[in-house]
C-alpha cells in the first residue's frame, strides 16, 4: 500500500528549539524534520486520547528550560 503524499510546510523555530530537537533527534535516530513529525504525531494521539485540549494558552509559545 502506498504512503498518501505529505504535505509541505514552512516552520520557524528558534536557534534554542531548533538546537534541542536536534540532538533529541539524534538520541532517537531520526532526521528533524522527522522528529518534529513524530512528537506532533504523539501530541495529537494524546489529545485524541484525554478528549481535552493540550493548553488552554495554545497561542502562547512555551517558556523553554533549555540552554
Amino acid at each position: 500500500m502506498a504512503e498518501k503524499p505529505k504535505k509541505q510546510i514552512p516552520l520557524r523555530l528558534s536557534d534554542q528549539l531548533y538546537a534541542a530537537i536536534a540532538a533529541w533527534a539524534e538520541d532517537d535516530f531520526r532526521s528533524v524534520n522527522g522528529q518534529i513529525e513524530y512528537l506532533l504525531t504523539e501530541c495529537v494521539r494524546q489529545r485524541k486520547k484525554n478528549g481535552k485540549y493540550v493548553s488552554e494558552t495554545l497561542d502562547e509559545p512555551p517558556e523553554l528550560d533549555i540552554q
